[in-house]
C-alpha cells in the first residue's frame, strides 16, 4: 500500500485542514475505519488501571465521589520488563501563566487567564531511553515486516499504524552525555513523541499522549500558584531540579531529586518537556479573547512544524527557565542545522538546546474519543505531513501495525 498522509485531504487548504475538529491526518490521510473507532475508544474506555474502590492507606489518591478513587499505578511496555509509574492529579481551576510582578518573567507568559482541569494520571518522571528505544526498534521491526509481507497496512487497519523514526544520523551527538537507561530520552521531536505516545497506546490499550500547556502548567505548579512549586526563591532549586550550575555531566538519573507537592519528579529541569501546543510570542491573549471550559481544549494546534511549545527547562538551562511559567520554542533551523537530510528529518534534532528537550506521559480519567485523540498523536501542520509521506515513500522510515499482537509478532 502506498504511503500518503494527505491523500483525502488534497483539496482543503492549510486553514481548513487545521480548523477541522479532528485537526490532523493518519497516516494515509484516510477516514478512521469502525475497527478502529472500536477497538480504540471501547479498550480505554473499559480500563480500570489505576482505579480503586477504596482508598489507598498511603500515597497519593483521587476522591472521584462515587465510591471510586484514582490510585497511582505500574505500567509494563508489552514484550518487556521496561516499566513506569503514573501518578494521579487531581482536577481543579488554576490561573496559567505569570503575574506582572513575577521576577524573572517574559511576555509570552501572560496575560493570566483562569483554566480548569479534568482528573488526570501524569508520568511520575520523564519517558527514559529506556523506554524510548523500545520505539526506536520497531524501524527494524517494520522493515523486517515488509520484507516478509506480513503485518501489512492497508485501507482497514491503517488507522493503527505509526511511523518509527529512522537511525540517528549522529549518535555521538545524541548519546554523547549518556544513553543510559534511567535518562531521560532527548532529542526527539514533538512528532516523534506523539506517535510514541501512539504506539504506547494502542500496545497497552491506555491512552497516553502530550498534554496541552495547562495541563502541563497545572501538573508542574502541584497546587501552587509561585514562581516554582517549592515557592518564589530559587535558593531551594538544588534540592529539586537539574539545572546549569548542578548538572556537569549532562541529563541525570530520572527522579533522583525531590518530587512536587503531586509527587512528580523533574517537572522543573533535567528535561524540558513537550507539549502539543503552537508556540506565540502573544502569549495567551487568544485564550483572554476566546475563553475555553476546560484545559484539553487550551490548544492552538501547530499549524507548522515550528515553533512549539516545550516546557519545564532542562539541565542547561538557568533557574529562570524552570519556573513553573517559563515558556520554550523551538526552532527547526537551529535545532537541526546540522542535518544533511532533505527534507530534514521529522523524527530527530541534530542540534542544541534539543539534547535537553524530551517528553512526559499524561492520560485523561475521562478516555478521548478517536477523533480528539488524533490531534494528539497525529501531525497537524502539512509541512510535517509531507515531510513524513516523503521519507516513508523513499525509504527513510519505518511504517507499520501496532496493536496488542506486535510485541508477539516484534519477536518473531
Amino acid at each position: 500500500m502506498t504511503f500518503d498522509l494527505k491523500r483525502s485531504l488534497r483539496p482543503l487548504g492549510i486553514a481548513a485542514v487545521c480548523s477541522m475538529a479532528a485537526g490532523s491526518i493518519l497516516p494515509s490521510g484516510a477516514p478512521i475505519t469502525a475497527h478502529a473507532q472500536e477497538t480504540a475508544v471501547e479498550s480505554s474506555q473499559a480500563s480500570t488501571v489505576g482505579i480503586a474502590s477504596e482508598k489507598p492507606a498511603e500515597g497519593p489518591s483521587v476522591d472521584l465521589g462515587d465510591g471510586r478513587f484514582m490510585v497511582p499505578y505500574t505500567e509494563k511496555i508489552p514484550g518487556t520488563d521496561i516499566t513506569f509509574e503514573m501518578i494521579p492529579v487531581p482536577g481543579g481551576k488554576f490561573t496559567m501563566g505569570s503575574p506582572e510582578d513575577e521576577d524573572p518573567r517574559a511576555d509570552d507568559e501572560g496575560p493570566t487567564v483562569e483554566i480548569n482541569v479534568s482528573p488526570m494520571w501524569v508520568a511520575k518522571t520523564e519517558t527514559t531511553w529506556a523506554m524510548y528505544k523500545e520505539y526506536m526498534r520497531m524501524y527494524a521491526v517494520f522493515k523486517s515486516f515488509e520484507a516478509d509481507g506480513i503485518r501489512t497496512v492497508d485501507e482497514s487497519n491503517q488507522a493503527d499504524s505509526i511511523t518509527a523514526p529512522t537511525e540517528l544520523y549522529d549518535p555521538s551527538f545524541t548519546y554523547e552525555y549518556g544513553e543510559e537507561p534511567e535518562q531521560p530520552a532527548v532529542t526527539m521531536t514533538q512528532y516523534a513523541a506523539q506517535q510514541f505516545t501512539k504506539w504506547l497506546s494502542l500496545i497497552t490499550d491506555n491512552q497516553y499522549r502530550l498534554p496541552t500547556e495547562a495541563e502541563w502548567e497545572y501538573a508542574a505548579r502541584g497546587g501552587t500558584q509561585t514562581a516554582y512549586s517549592w515557592g518564589d526563591s530559587a535558593d531551594d532549586i538544588e534540592e529539586y531540579a537539574w539545572y546549569f550550575d548542578n548538572s556537569y555531566d549532562g541529563p541525570a538519573h530520572v527522579g533522583t531529586k525531590k518530587p512536587n507537592p503531586f509527587g512528580l519528579h523533574d517537572m522543573h529541569g533535567n528535561a524540558a518537556e513537550w507539549t502539543v501546543n503552537e508556540y506565540s510570542e502573544e502569549g495567551y491573549q487568544w485564550l483572554k479573547e476566546s475563553p475555553v471550559d476546560n484545559a484539553i481544549d487550551a490548544v492552538r494546534w501547530p499549524e507548522n512544524p515550528w515553533p512549539c511549545v516545550a516546557r519545564g527547562g532542562g539541565w542547561e538551562s538557568d533557574p529562570p527557565e524552570l519556573r513553573s511559567a517559563a515558556r520554550l520554542a523551538s526552532d527547526d533551523d537551529e535545532w537541526k542545522n546540522e542535518d544533511p537530510n532533505f527534507p530534514k528529518s521529522p523524527w530527530w534534532f541534530t542540534d542544541d538546546p534539543s539534547r535537553g528537550v524530551g517528553f512526559r506521559l499524561f492520560r485523561s480519567l475521562e478516555p478521548l474519543d478517536r477523533e480528539a485523540l488524533k490531534n494528539f498523536w497525529e501531525p497537524t501542520a502539512l509541512e510535517t505531513v509531507d515531510d513524513v509521506e516523503s521519507r516513508i515513500s523513499g525509504g527513510r522510515g519505518g511504517w507499520g501495525l501496532v496493536d496488542k499482537d506486535l510485541p508477539e509478532a516484534a519477536k518473531e
